[in-house]
This record gives structure tokens, C-alpha cells and sequence, in this order.
């Protein structure tokens, strides 16, 4: 099981945000921002590349879950960015999709 399962299981700890039938976040362990949340489905998927027409709902749950965050800490209005990386080369360090929300300082572009 992955790290994100046992979070979503409750088998080891987390600060949570956000929690619904779909979908939980939590704040990331490792900010690379002022606000870093890490977004999940519930339900294991692995990556990007491993979506199928079925998760569309689950998938679309992120989203909402991101802006319900971002008021919630008050970043909706200045900004946010919202990131998911696919496979090791783009920085995917957990094999369960997840949605980052970054925000609380100014981001640049490119990011990487």
C-alpha cells in the first residue's frame, strides 16, 4: 500500500484540509511554497498515464477541492498554482496522482 493510501486510511498521520468521499488533502511535508497541499483521490491511481474513463468524477473532484482550499486559505483571490507531475522525469515522487496547490508568494515562469 502506498503512503498516500495509508493517509487516506488513516494508518499514519496527516495535517488534512480538506476530506469528502472522493477526495482528501493535506499539507505537503516538504512546502516548496508558504501554502503546499497535496490533493488525492481516494481511490489508488498510480499516475496520469494510468486514467481511464471511468475517473473523470473522481478526477474533477481535485479541482473542486483545490478552489475550496484556496478560499478556505485565503489565496483564491491573489492566486494559486495547481501542478500534477507525471513519471519520475517531471518530479513524481509517489505513485498516486495527486494535484499540488501552490500559493502565498509570487511563482515564476518557466517553473522548471
Amino acid at each position: 500500500m502506498c503512503i498516500f493510501c495509508k493517509i487516506v486510511n488513516y494508518e499514519i498521520p496527516a495535517t488534512i484540509v480538506y476530506d469528502n468521499d472522493d477526495v482528501i488533502a493535506f499539507r505537503d511535508l516538504h512546502p516548496k511554497a508558504p501554502l503546499h497541499v497535496l490533493i488525492i483521490p481516494k481511490r489508488h491511481i498510480s499516475s496520469v498515464n494510468d486514467v481511464v474513463e471511468g475517473d473523470a468524477a473522481a478526477l474533477g473532484q481535485l479541482f473542486v477541492a483545490a478552489r475550496a482550499v484556496a478560499e478556505a486559505e485565503g489565496v483564491a483571490k491573489s492566486g494559486y498554482r495547481l501542478v500534477m507531475n507525471t513519471g519520475a522525469h517531471a518530479g513524481q515522487t509517489v505513485d498516486h496522482i495527486h494535484l499540488h496547490i501552490l500559493a502565498g508568494r509570487a511563482m515564476t515562469w518557466p517553473p522548471g
